[in-house]
C-alpha cells in the first residue's frame, strides 16, 4: 500500500463580471494553485483595460499563465488553446501545484474537457475571399450572406463581427452544413469527467450580473479604454484585426470614427456586454457536468469546500 499524490483540475467559469478571477486567484493563494485563463482577449497583449485583465497586483499573487501571451496580430484558435492548456496543466502538477482554469469562452472550455475535432484547419482561399468581399461590400452585406445560408448562426453574430461572420461562412463552404446544425449536435454530447475535474460556474441574479456589468463598463471608461484602443491603432494594429472587434474595443472605434457620441457608446458597451453575459450563460447551462454556485450568498461556502475537496483528493491511498 503507497500513498499517491493526485493534483486536481479546477475549472471556474461563468458570465463576464461575475467574479471567476477573485475566486480563481484566492482559491489558488490557499491550495498552491496556479491559473490558466481561459479567455479569448486576455490571451493578447497590449489589451488589458478593455479585456479586464487582473491587476498588475493581482498577476503577482499566483502564477498565471495565457495572459499576455501572444500579440494582437497573431492568430489564436481554441484549437491551440486546447494544445497549449493541455501542456500546461501537465506542468504545473508536475510542479506540484493545482491547475486551475479560469475564464468565459465557452468553446475554449469545451474544447479542453471534451474530443473536438481541430484537424480541419479551414481555407485560406475561402477566408481571403469573404474578406475582399467585405472590404468591398461592406458589414451588413456580409451578414446577410451568411444569413441566406445559416439564419440561426446569423442572428447570433452581430454584423461588425465580421471574423466569425467569415468563420460561419467558411465553415458552411467546407462542408455543405450550417455551423448551427454543427454546434447542435455537439452540444447534446458532454462526456463524464474524471473525478479529479472539479467543474464550477458562478453565477448571480440577472439584476446583480447587469449592474456588475453596467459599473465595469463605467470603471473601463473611467481607466482610458478609448486612449488605450487609440493607441492600438495608433502603433499600427488594423482595426479590422478580431482582438479589436472585441467588445469594448469596437465601441471605443465607433466613438473614434465619430460615428458615436461617448454616452452613446457607453450605452452600447454596457447593452453588447450584457447581451454577451446573457449567451455565456446559456451555453454553460447546457452543460449539465457544472455544479452552479451563486456568487451573493455561496462563495465562501464554495472557497471552503473547494480548499477542503481539494487537500482531501491530493492524498490517496493506494
Amino acid at each position: 500500500m503507497g500513498v499517491v499524490l493526485v493534483y486536481p483540475l479546477i475549472i471556474i467559469v461563468g458570465p463576464t463580471g461575475v467574479g471567476k478571477s477573485s475566486l480563481g486567484i484566492a482559491l489558488a493563494q490557499e491550495i498552491g494553485g496556479e491559473i490558466i485563463s481561459g479567455d479569448s482577449v486576455q490571451v493578447y497583449k497590449e489589451l488589458n483595460i478593455g479585456s479586464a485583465k487582473p491587476s498588475a497586483e493581482e498577476l503577482q499573487l499566483v502564477p498565471h499563465h495565457l495572459i499576455d501571451y501572444i500579440y494582437p496580430s497573431e492568430p489564436f484558435s481554441a484549437a491551440q488553446f486546447k494544445v497549449k492548456a493541455i501542456s500546461l496543466i501537465d506542468e504545473i502538477r508536475g510542479r506540484g501545484h493545482v491547475p486551475i482554469v479560469v475564464g468565459g469562452t465557452g468553446l475554449y472550455i469545451r474544447s479542453l474537457l471534451d474530443p473536438y475535432d481541430f484537424s480541419q484547419q479551414g481555407s485560406e482561399k475561402i477566408r481571403s475571399k469573404w474578406k475582399e468581399f467585405v472590404q468591398l461590400q461592406g458589414n451588413l452585406a456580409l451578414h446577410k450572406e451568411l444569413k441566406d445560408r445559416d439564419h440561426e448562426t446569423a442572428q447570433q453574430l452581430h454584423p461588425n463581427d465580421v471574423f466569425r461572420v467569415i468563420r460561419a461562412l467558411e465553415v458552411f463552404e467546407l462542408t455543405g452544413s450550417t455551423r448551427s446544425s454543427q454546434r447542435q449536435f455537439r452540444d447534446d454530447e458532454y462526456k463524464t469527467l474524471d473525478p479529479s475535474i472539479l467543474y464550477i460556474g458562478l453565477t448571480a441574479s440577472r439584476e446583480v450580473i447587469y449592474e456588475r456589468i453596467n459599473q465595469r463598463c463605467v470603471i473601463m471608461l473611467s481607466q482610458g479604454l478609448i486612449e488605450e484602443t487609440l493607441a492600438l491603432i495608433n502603433i499600427g494594429y488594423a482595426p479590422t484585426l478580431k482582438p479589436l472587434q472585441s467588445i469594448g474595443y469596437r465601441h471605443s472605434l465607433w466613438y473614434i470614427k465619430g460615428l458615436i457620441t461617448q454616452p452613446e457608446m457607453l450605452r452600447l458597451l454596457q447593452r453588447d456586454t450584457r447581451h454577451f453575459a446573457k449567451r455565456q450563460l446559456t451555453w454553460f447551462r447546457r452543460d449539465p457536468r457544472i455544479s452552479w454556485y451563486d456568487i451573493e450568498t455561496e462563495t465562501q461556502v464554495l472557497l471552503k469546500e473547494l480548499v477542503k475537496t481539494c487537500r482531501a483528493c491530493q492524498i490517496r491511498v493506494e
